[in-house]
């Protein structure tokens, strides 16, 4: 396996921020928006949205996180892990802005649409993602996205904004 280094710290901050200033400029509600986190990368970028709202205009958002595995349509292709979930709030009515490190196949964002609809029914659900992959097998398109970057199906983007060193790395299996 080939590690390439993508975005270094300062590049990592950057995306992450403009990110969250589109979507600060978007014209939402933010009392009536909850911020979901697909476990394990998209929970870290919610929090940092959470904040950036919080500042911006003093209102702290409804968050939780999701762990989509068992309501993947891939099981045999996925090891099952019965993560934990937590939605502490009502998702009825709310604009939810659900938040993922990566999309590829947008599989992963269908499961954790299914999911919070086991919770109720969101007023909209708002895509946010930091990089955005492509090779697209479902037709699901962010909302919101920090960076677009090409890589092949079987190279593995991991992005790290956690901790003092950020960095987003390509994995190229051989």
């Amino acid at each position: 396996m080939e590690e390439v280094l993508l975005f270094d710290n300062f590049a990592t901050k950057e995306i992450l921020l403009g990110l969250t200033d589109d979507i600060l400029r978007e014209p939402l509600d933010f009392n009536n928006v909850s911020i979901i986190g697909i476990k394990e990368g998209g929970v870290p970028i919610a929090g940092f949205i959470r904040d950036e709202i919080k500042k911006k205009f003093g209102i702290l958002c409804e968050t939780g996180f999701i762990d989509m595995t068992l309501y993947r349509d891939d099981p045999f292709n996925v090891k099952k892990s019965v993560g934990s979930t937590e939605l502490s709030f009502d998702v009825n009515g709310k604009i939810v802005i659900l938040v993922d490190d990566v999309i590829m196949s947008g599989r992963t964002v269908r499961a954790a649409i299914d999911q919070i609809f086991d919770f109720g029914r969101p007023q909209s659900i708002k895509l946010a993602v930091f990089i955005d992959k492509g090779g697209r097998e479902l037709p699901i398109c962010p909302d919101f996205t920090g960076k677009k970057v090409r890589a092949a199906k079987k190279e593995i983007i991991y992005v790290n904004i956690e901790g003092k060193e950020k960095s987003v790395k390509k994995v190229i299996k051989k």
